[in-house]
């Protein structure tokens, strides 16, 4: 990975972003940001291929909850540590989520692993809770050079390579400030296969990873923090979507702003 620095923190009062981390303001005006609809689509419809629509599933760090209106499943559920009135299930650590064993056919992660202190504890968690050959469906950030200068020209969100996420007694971001985010985690995960093998290959097998996403984020507005963006209806949008696919194809270290990952329990 080409790293611009090593890590970079920023504090709340920093941020360029407006209503960061405002679940409400989002639920409300998600439906008026075609951009945003196609962002999301796109993240999580691929997901449905690794679905059958009569499995046990759930979204464990939802916030706003999107993923519902993609998933085709009847018995998909979602969580979130927080106690916002559309969720299935409120005040859910992922870390610790208090489910039975052998509970889901799926779990589904969004943009969340990065926001965790203990990521070793939350695929100790997954495991648990995933019946045999369960599958744990994340989404998350790719610490891109790109990603790396976004986040420092808006100062949204910190990154540090330097912490090692398979220690779980120290954490790999910020306990007392969980919206800071260590965007470095997910490479630091699943960049080295070996080193995953080593800490999780008893518990998970990857089965499906990808790189992706690039010029339909930047100009999507934000999900739950928002900046600026410019409307553009469909057919235009499936044309940042193409673009996208190339240059993650072709320069993945550079554009490439998110990871898919398919884990499959042991």
């Amino acid at each position: 990975m080409i790293k611009i620095k090593d890590k970079i923190k920023f504090l709340h009062s920093e941020n360029r972003m407006k209503n960061e981390g405002d679940v409400s303001f989002s639920l409300i005006n998600f439906d008026k940001n075609k951009n945003l609809f196609m962002l999301l689509k796109e993240r999580f419809s691929w997901m449905n291929e690794f679905i059958n629509e009569n499995e046990a599933g759930i979204e464990v760090g939802a916030a706003a909850g999107f993923s519902k209106k993609f998933i085709n499943n009847q018995n998909f559920k979602i969580s979130d540590f927080s106690n916002h009135s559309h969720l299935d299930y409120k005040n859910i650590d992922a870390q610790s989520t208090g489910f039975k064993n052998n509970s889901f056919d799926f779990i589904i992660s969004s943009n969340m692993i990065h926001h965790l202190p203990y990521p070793l504890k939350f695929f100790e968690e997954m495991h648990r809770i995933l019946k045999n050959k369960g599958k744990l469906i994340i989404f998350d950030a790719h610490c891109s050079v790109l990603l790396q200068s976004i986040l420092i020209l808006m100062r949204h969100e910190g990154f540090d390579f330097t912490k090692n996420v398979w220690n779980s007694k120290e954490p790999a971001t910020d306990i007392n400030d969980l919206w800071s985010g260590n965007s470095a985690i997910p490479y630091l995960i699943f960049n080295d296969e070996k080193k995953f093998n080593y800490y999780l290959g008893s518990k998970f097998k990857i089965k499906y990873k990808k790189l992706c996403e690039c010029t339909l984020f930047l100009n999507s507005g934000g999900v739950t923090s928002k900046t600026f963006y410019i409307p553009m209806n469909f057919f235009f949008l499936k044309l940042l979507i193409y673009l996208d696919k190339f240059l993650s194809f072709l320069f993945p270290k550079i554009f490439s702003l998110a990871y898919k990952i398919v884990l499959i329990k042991n």
